[in-house]
């Protein structure tokens, strides 16, 4: 869920963005069925979204740079990456994990309740009333204010639609790239809450162990996408002088 003009009113992301943004260019990107980009868009894959990112670089016409993935963006820069090697001066994650939540399923009891979710989420995303969306923001940030969960709800239902919102639910649960980790060669920083709701911490540990010089960053808190502690410490361990 993103919206490039919505975000920067974030009370929850604007900081970042304007922490990185600071001293250095930063360029930002709704995938497909997320905020200016096209909606309703039927084929969304872990190939078609890495697609994107591909026709993104090439239209902004940059060489080298440094990329950051935030939850399901992690796998889809990781797979940049692999393919491009040459262009990444270091990667960045955040949230991230390499298996999706459907293949990481184990249990019946586990399968039913992301059964669930998907159908709350069809049938109660685009409704003025946020009793739905507050679910899932729960999740993604369980101490937030009211200013923040209130925004956040709104950001689910301006962002994308019910069916784009369950067509990318669906894709980014099916994503794998543990195959891929071993292969990226270029500098890499992994942050992960201990506490995230939404992405188990271990998903974060998984990605560094299996990334060849990978540091890891544990993040005290308990957000889940958003960011704990405030956004400038973020961009602060973004910097670590070892990466």
């Amino acid at each position: 869920m993103t919206h490039l003009e919505f975000d920067f009113e974030s009370p929850i992301w604007r900081h970042l963005y304007r922490e990185l943004s600071r001293d250095h260019q930063l360029i930002r990107y709704d995938t497909p069925g997320n905020g200016l980009s096209d909606r309703e868009v039927e084929d969304v894959s872990l190939e078609t979204l890495v697609s994107d990112l591909e026709a993104v670089v090439e239209a902004a016409n940059i060489e080298h740079f440094a990329l950051f993935g935030i939850s399901q963006g992690c796998a889809i820069s990781i797979a940049y990456a692999v393919r491009h090697p040459e262009r990444i001066t270091h990667l960045v994650l955040l949230g991230g994990f390499a298996l999706g939540w459907a293949m990481r399923a184990g249990t019946e009891a586990e399968k039913e309740q992301l059964a669930a979710m998907g159908t709350l989420m069809r049938l109660g995303w685009g409704q003025e009333n946020p009793a739905f969306r507050q679910l899932f923001t729960s999740r993604f940030i369980p101490g937030a204010t009211k200013e923040q969960a209130d925004w956040f709800n709104e950001l689910e239902r301006i962002s994308t639609s019910p069916d784009d919102a369950v067509r990318n639910r669906i894709a980014t649960g099916n994503f794998d790239v543990r195959t891929l980790l071993a292969q990226v060669s270029v500098p890499t920083l992994v942050m992960h809450a201990r506490d995230d709701a939404v992405v188990p911490f271990d998903q974060g540990r998984r990605l560094a162990a299996g990334i060849p010089g990978a540091k890891l960053v544990p993040l005290e808190g308990q957000p889940g996408c958003p960011l704990p502690k405030g956004n400038a410490d973020i961009a602060k361990s973004m910097s670590v002088p070892d990466l």
